[in-house]
């Protein structure tokens, strides 16, 4: 089977935790992604075969580039097409992103089952305009209007590297103190201006307790001399992407994050949070993820706009300053997380796979 990824960590990482479950259960899997990307790179790194069809996701707004993106849209789908054939696959997985959309339509050209998978408490528009196409699709949350028999609310995947992360593992591996306080600062896969600005005015020049900052890779360079101009000491730690994220989340006692799919990994871990939606997301769907978690008694949601130094600085002291408060919390989120949902999401996979005697094309195997 294909798994077809969007181009971001956010969108690669629970597609590569359904790719886990279903390679344990002996099935082949391969990626399609488009390259160039954040996210690029991860699958082979983790031992699955990857093609990459050149796509960009449009802009929000009137622009010539989108003509551009449309032109490479169109094209994806034979291409996509092609690698579908190559590959021999069963079954089409949409893991989340504008791959989606020429993935579904692909899959259905070909006439193979297609799965999709939607890891925000929005359905985004690929997923959207992709669902016609599809056989089944698993939602991370309840989703207004999508209800019957092709809709199943899963919960968000996560790898085994997640439920199995632990604080003393995470901090071996990221090489930080073993018994001090750490806070984990990380704006998604892409980064945040504005979370990056205040984390850096709030902690330096001399952070109270051990902090790890994952700025984005476009981002690093700023931040790194940014924070080496002020002095912030080595106990600031800054990086530009992390492959091994989990652990990181497990290392910290707090962390401070964009409110992406990765609310449920923080779920998983059982890690206390402040949530920052991203106020351009579409549809706002980080606020909705934010509230899941903040509703659950697991964190507390800031606007972008009151991300500020000082007001960071507030927050957190307060937090630390309670150890049985951020217990708490991390006991909330981890009664809010559904760490079954890779299987769950596999069998639906499997389901859909099965095709009447004579009809059913083989599920590869290794």
């Amino acid at each position: 089977m294909v798994i077809a990824a969007g181009g971001t960590a956010g969108h690669i990482m629970p597609a590569l935790a359904l790719a886990e479950e279903l390679r344990d259960r002996g099935h082949e899997v391969s990626f399609v992604g488009v390259g160039g990307r954040a996210g690029s790179g991860i699958p082979e790194r983790n031992g699955y075969p990857e093609d990459h069809v050149p796509l960009r996701g449009f802009e929000r707004k009137l622009s010539i580039r989108n003509l551009w993106r449309a032109v490479l849209a169109v094209l994806a789908v034979p291409r996509m097409m092609g690698v579908l054939r190559r590959r021999k696959a069963d079954v089409v997985v949409g893991g989340g992103g504008y791959m989606a959309g020429p993935a579904a339509i692909a899959g259905r050209l070909t006439r193979r089952r297609v799965v999709l998978m939607e890891a925000d408490s929005r359905l985004g528009l690929a997923n959207r305009l992709a669902a016609p196409f599809a056989k089944r699709v698993a939602l991370a949350f309840p989703v207004a209007g999508r209800r019957g028999r092709k809709y199943m609310v899963t919960g968000r995947p996560v790898s085994r590297a997640v439920r199995e992360a632990t604080r003393e593992g995470g901090r071996l591996k990221l090489g930080i103190d073993p018994s001090g306080t750490c806070v984990l600062i990380a704006g998604g896969s892409q980064g945040a201006q504005s979370i990056n600005d205040a984390a850096i005015e709030a902690f330096c020049p001399t952070p109270p307790f051990q902090v790890v900052h994952v700025a984005g890779e476009r981002n690093e360079a700023d931040v790194r001399a940014r924070v080496d101009a002020g002095g912030c000491g080595p106990r600031y730690h800054v990086y530009g992407f992390l492959d091994d994220f989990p652990q990181a989340i497990a290392a910290a006692d707090l962390v401070i994050s964009r409110s992406g799919g990765s609310v449920f990994e923080l779920a998983a871990v059982g890690r206390p949070a402040i949530l920052i939606p991203y106020p351009h997301a579409t549809a706002d769907h980080q606020t909705g993820n934010a509230r899941w978690l903040s509703e659950a008694g697991a964190a507390i949601m800031l606007t972008d706009d009151e991300c500020t130094g000082d007001r960071l600085r507030e927050l957190v002291g307060a937090l630390l300053a309670e150890p049985g408060r951020l217990e708490v919390m991390g006991d909330a989120a981890r009664a809010a997380a559904r760490p079954d949902a890779a299987e769950r999401i596999a069998d639906m996979v499997e389901s859909v796979a099965r095709r009447p005697r004579g009809q059913r094309r083989r599920l590869r195997r290794r």
